[in-house]
């Protein structure tokens, strides 16, 4: 019966921690996306009751052309829009690749250190997953702000998961 009640927790942190995870990916997303409104809210307000502020400054359209003595030019840097050189949309690299698969060892991980007794094998999993994304959190803050919320939350959930089980169900 023992089996069953490891499998199930195994299973349930392994596998359910990644919908927790991307919760709270949003929740801090959400999160941060107030703080930006209100900063920028505030920066408005700032301006509009800044009497030194009463200047205005025409910016360039957003598709990049300038209008001069009502001439449509492009900007220096863009090509002809009908060009047969322009050059092909940058691609967007994707921040820490792997996540999932790696989430799911993690928590696997935790989960059985936690049930056979052996929780300085957490240690060794949070350095293992630390070394092996160090450069990339070295030159990406998002990236760095991204592990260090998915790997506490897939932590907690799994060793929550596993704690719950241990005294429940195999005590």
């Amino acid at each position: 019966m023992n089996v069953l009640w490891i499998a199930v927790a195994l299973l349930l942190a392994g596998f359910a921690g990644w919908p927790v995870t991307a919760l709270v990916f949003r929740l801090a997303r959400t999160i941060d996306d107030r703080a930006d409104a209100a900063k920028a809210a505030e920066e408005a307000k700032r301006a509009a009751e800044d009497p030194s502020a009463d200047v205005t400054v025409d910016l360039p359209s957003a598709a990049g052309a300038q209008n001069i003595d009502d001439e449509l030019t492009a900007a220096a840097d863009a090509p002809p829009s009908g060009s047969a050189g322009s050059a092909p949309p940058a691609s967007t690299q994707r921040i820490l690749r792997g996540g999932a698969i790696i989430g799911i060892l993690e928590r696997l991980g935790v989960c059985l250190a936690i049930l056979t007794g052996q929780p300085v094998a957490i240690a060794y999993i949070v350095a293992i997953k630390g070394l092996g994304r160090f450069a990339e959190l070295k030159e990406t803050p998002v990236a760095a702000e991204r592990f260090i919320i998915g790997t506490l939350t897939s932590m907690l959930w799994a060793a929550g998961t596993a704690a719950a089980v241990k005294v429940l169900f195999l005590a």
